[in-house]
């Protein structure tokens, strides 16, 4: 009897945990409609869900719809030339993004000290004293860098002590007691995530600040740092 009963409680439990799988892999529709802060429509923006790009695009309209996971928390919307912005899911399928000075807009704000002088490296600046063994360039606008297939790859090949794991990007293999520490992203003063949907030709600088280089960006620049700006005019 007691056999009986264990067993109707494991079927029972698998049950409602099939269910339960199921719900948390059915997905959902979003749709919405992405414009600039004077209204007008944004196209080719990037929709990303939970940080990470997703295949679907904004079309001339600036409508875009993508499928996400019911678990999914936040999307995104990243442009090369007005940033990142996001917001939460919280059940809605359908979700008006607008580009301004906003508070979930990601700014890269350096951190340098009131009176340090700094250099420019394209976009920020860094302590002088930096600049010589401190910072890798690259420029984007020679011609011999666009056989290259991804942002990934030329900055493996062209600047010493950088390693590529998947989207993340270690300088001088950095670490701490849970392992690498990926350096931070910055694409035309946006933090962001992954560099896959950037194509090289759309380049025009790229700076690898390492080590104390990276101190303006605060704890965030800890694994280093990525500037890289665009040729697309803001």
């Amino acid at each position: 009897m007691k056999l009986k009963v264990l067993f109707l409680i494991l079927v029972s439990f698998l049950c409602i945990y099939g269910i339960s799988a199921q719900k948390s892999n059915k997905k959902v529709t979003i749709t919405g409609t992405v414009v600039d802060a004077t209204g007008n429509p944004i196209g080719n923006a990037i929709v990303m869900i939970d940080g990470k790009n997703t295949s679907s695009l904004t079309d001339s309209k600036g409508h875009y719809q993508v499928k996400v996971k019911s678990s999914a928390e936040k999307i995104g919307i990243l442009t090369f030339g007005s940033g990142i912005i996001e917001e939460s899911i919280s059940g809605r399928t359908e979700i008006n993004l607008k580009f301004g000075v906003t508070a979930t807009q990601k700014k890269a704000e350096p951190e340098i000290e009131p009176g340090e002088q700094g250099v420019s490296t394209g976009y920020n600046y860094v302590k002088e004293k930096n600049v010589t063994t401190e910072i890798s360039s690259i420029d984007g606008t020679n011609k011999k860098y666009a056989s290259y297939s991804s942002i990934y790859e030329m900055i493996q090949r062209e600047v010493a002590g950088v390693k590529v794991s998947g989207t993340d990007i270690i300088i001088n293999d950095s670490k701490d007691f849970f392992g690498s520490i990926p350096a931070l992203l910055v694409v035309d003063g946006t933090y962001v995530t992954d560099l896959s949907a950037i194509p090289p030709s759309a380049v025009e600088s790229i700076e690898v600040l390492k080590g104390t280089a990276a101190a303006i960006y605060g704890s965030r620049g800890y694994g280093g740092a990525i500037v890289i700006k665009t040729k697309i005019k803001h």
